[in-house]
């Protein structure tokens, strides 16, 4: 499934072309995708003019001139495919090919931009959702989420509150979306190599017991949660810049794939010895809650 970086690559690609034009017409091809379409949902769009289009986690907004909000997620295998006169763009791939047969087109929009901008999804794991604009803190989809982990107020001593006293792994913690929104399998992974900390660690070693203690809420945070917070900056900014990692469904607008995966430095390499200077380990897996974790045992502690 996409994670954030895809999504924002998503976003940044479709942003030209939706943000200020209006969708003159809207087409749902089929009655449903992971949920039913509203009834009305063709005719809440059309006529509307996109006035923002934002990214929350893993799913996208955009901001309706009637005060809707329309809510996107690509699902496993959706993607956006932006076509203007003769040129195709297909904003955010991973590198197996994806289908591009058009009876899996399932939403058109034609903007007043002069583009036609397509969702394409195969297995129909994608959903749309028009909600009005005060329902965003009670969507269920969205409530529970956790701080983006871009943004200005995740840090360190934000983390390192969320995991205290937690008896979970610190992986199983970071892929909980009510610690930190958007994080998926593979930049825990990428994150958690960079930091030099072992995904079977306690998450609750994020927080000092000294902190807490001293009644400071959920503890002060270590130099782990330091170490951490600064790794998943650095793995998600990269993976952006690179256009998010293409290794099953996961295409630009651009229709080009996503140059990521060539980037990783444990997810995906088992066997192979481990990349950090001075380290003689090798790159383990091990199933941890049902995922595939990468790690080095050598160096992660």
């Amino acid at each position: 499934m996409p994670e954030l970086p895809e999504v924002e690559t998503v976003r940044r690609g479709l942003q030209p072309v939706m943000e200020g034009a209006k969708i003159v017409t809207a087409e749902a091809r089929r009655g449903d995708l992971r949920f039913p379409f509203q009834p009305d949902f063709v005719k809440r769009l059309q006529g509307q003019t996109v006035t923002g289009l934002g990214r929350r986690a893993k799913y996208l907004l955009a901001d309706l001139g009637s005060g809707d909000v329309l809510l996107m997620h690509l699902g496993m295998s959706g993607s956006f495919r932006v076509i203007k006169q003769d040129d195709q763009q297909t904003p955010g791939e991973f590198h197996y090919p994806r289908g591009k047969d058009s009876v899996h087109d399932h939403v058109v929009f034609h903007m007043s931009s002069g583009a036609d901008i397509v969702f394409n999804d195969p297995r129909r794991f994608g959903f749309m959702k028009i909600i009005g604009r005060g329902e965003i803190e009670t969507e269920p989809h969205l409530k529970d989420l956790g701080p983006e982990p871009l943004g200005n107020e995740f840090d360190a001593a934000m983390l390192a509150r969320a995991c205290a006293g937690k008896k979970t792994s610190l992986k199983a913690a970071l892929l909980d979306q009510r610690v930190v929104a958007g994080l998926g399998n593979i930049y825990v992974c990428e994150a958690l190599f960079r930091s030099h900390l072992s995904p079977r660690r306690l998450a609750a070693t994020l927080a000092t017991k000294a902190g807490q203690r001293k009644g400071v809420a959920g503890g002060e945070p270590t130099d782990h949660a330091k170490r951490l917070v600064e790794a998943i900056h650095t793995v998600l900014n990269e993976a952006i810049r690179a256009g998010g990692s293409s290794l099953r469904d996961h295409r630009q607008t651009t229709g080009e794939l996503g140059y990521f995966q060539h980037s990783f430095q444990v997810y995906d390499r088992e066997g192979e010895p481990c990349r950090t200077d001075g380290c003689e380990g090798v790159v383990k897996r091990f199933v941890q809650n049902g995922r595939s974790t990468f790690w080095c045992p050598k160096c992660q502690r």
